[in-house]
């Protein structure tokens, strides 16, 4: 100990305000060097080395044939894909010496289907596992608690090609094993919930997640069932509406109710029978530019706006609210607002509409009247007014149904410490990453993605039980 460089604290810095980045710093196994950069000490690295060699077994063990693949980029991948446009200010750019644009690896399913449209030729060269240990790089605007959240990290990250899609679904199924596998022999408890797909893309994906009450994700966790998914895209059974005749409009006074509650008691109605307003602006990739759009969500006034649906929902890269000055523009009132009457968008940000499923399913919802003081009694969409796309965009809460068997779920949060995810054809077919298959016909290669931070967390994861891949 006497020889080791750096020294243990007797404080940790003000700064670290949760356990384990203070235990980190005072121990003499981390130093930060910037937001979301820290430099790993002999201890911390003879930990990392430990994790890696697991790593390694287990990826070896079902397969992987581990490789080496750069941290910087030719933007000219990114842009094939068409990630280039669609990811915001977390991707690191910059330019070379001679002006090229150039990446920071954030994942590297380019560099794989560049590997695989200039090296797989026939089915016979398939399926393959690849892997390796490497740095990454996500700008995160809010890197916080030490290492779990940071900017600059390494991830084992895997990628496996099949010819088909039972061979996705056989590699998918080996990645979600040998995750329990390496997480139990760390000592790490985990669960495997349902997750977005996000940038990544794809039809599947799952989080494994360390349960905590630091951690930024919220688990939605049915006791019953076994149902869990991130509440990003947890669903829910909605009580269902009462069927009745569809009743003409009628404009009421309604002062000093900018809220539902206000507005449910005041009517002496349920919230569920009321249709709340939530106003967005949305950055959406339309070929290589980006536009901005206001985004009028309605959900039932029992109910909350999930963004994350609500984003997949528009395609968005980008979400923030509306200021009052946009909302006025397409001529709502705030507090008393709906989407019927609408003055219409400006060009530079024309309206979509969105509407939850259940909204469309209830009859006679209260609404604003965009009239402040008023509202409207029995709206009805699309007689009264018409959506751009209806869909599930409410949030699942702890005692919203679950929607698999209807019981009170639990809400608890957590950590992510690794995802997998059905990527499909969704990159080789951008890359032209194609093999010749039995009958000779040309098809794209099948490929999925599956991470596991080594040093520290990213921001885009009971006892260790395996569960069957939902």
């Amino acid at each position: 100990m006497s020889q080791l460089f750096g020294q243990t604290l007797r404080e940790a810095p003000n700064e670290a305000e949760v356990d384990s980045h203070q235990l980190l710093l005072r121990a003499g196994y981390i130093r930060q060097l910037g937001a979301g950069i820290f430099s790993y000490l002999s201890l911390a690295r003879r930990a990392m080395n430990k994790v890696e060699a697991i790593l390694r077994e287990e990826m070896n063990a079902i397969g992987g044939q581990e490789i080496t693949m750069p941290v910087v980029h030719p933007a000219t991948l990114w842009q094939e894909t068409g990630r280039w446009y669609q990811i915001g200010g977390e991707m690191g750019r910059f330019t070379d010496h001679v002006g090229r644009d150039m990446v920071l690896a954030m994942t590297h399913e380019e560099v794989v289907g560049d590997l695989v449209r200039k090296d797989i030729r026939s089915y016979r060269q398939l399926p393959r596992l690849l892997y390796h240990l490497q740095t990454k790089w996500r700008d995160d605007p809010r890197p916080r608690a030490g290492l779990i959240r940071v900017r600059e990290f390494t991830m084992k990250d895997s990628y496996s090609l099949d010819a088909d899609w039972e061979g996705l679904d056989q590699q998918y199924r080996a990645h979600y094993q040998a995750y329990f596998n390496i997480f139990n022999r760390c000592g790490l408890p985990a669960i495997a919930v349902k997750s977005d797909v996000g940038m990544m893309g794809g039809q599947l994906a799952h989080e494994f997640m360390f349960l905590t009450p630091i951690g930024e994700d919220t688990l939605i966790l049915c006791d019953c069932c076994g149902y869990t998914a991130n509440r990003q895209i947890a669903g829910l059974k909605k009580s269902p509406a009462a069927p009745e005749e569809l009743k003409p409009i009628e404009k009421v006074a309604t002062p000093h109710t900018p809220t539902i509650q206000a507005l449910a008691e005041l009517l002496n109605v349920p919230t569920a029978r009321t249709a709340k307003a939530v106003f967005m602006m949305a950055t959406i990739t339309e070929g290589d530019k980006d536009i901005d759009r206001f985004v009028f969500a309605v959900v039932r006034g029992d109910m909350d706006v999930n963004e994350t649906k609500l984003a997949n929902a528009v395609k968005a890269k980008d979400l923030r609210p509306a200021r009052e000055d946009e909302i006025r523009a397409v001529g709502a009132t705030p507090g008393y607002a709906s989407p019927i009457g609408l003055a219409g968008a400006t060009h530079a940000s024309p309206l979509l509409v969105v509407i939850d499923d259940a909204v469309a399913a209830s009859p006679n919802l209260v609404a604003g009247a965009n009239e402040a003081g008023y509202h409207l009694l029995n709206t009805n969409t699309p007689r009264d007014y018409k959506a751009d796309v209806v869909t599930d965009i409410a949030a699942a809460d702890a005692g919203s149904a679950c929607p698999t068997c209807g019981s009170p779920v639990r809400a608890s949060r957590g950590v992510e410490v690794g995802n997998i995810f059905k990527l499909g054809t969704r990159y080789t077919e951008a890359l032209g990453a194609n093999f010749l298959d039995k009958d000779g016909q040309s098809k794209p290669v099948i490929m999925g993605s599956y991470g596991i931070g080594v040093g520290g967390c990213w921001p885009v994861w009971p006892n260790c039980i395996t569960t069957p891949v939902g």
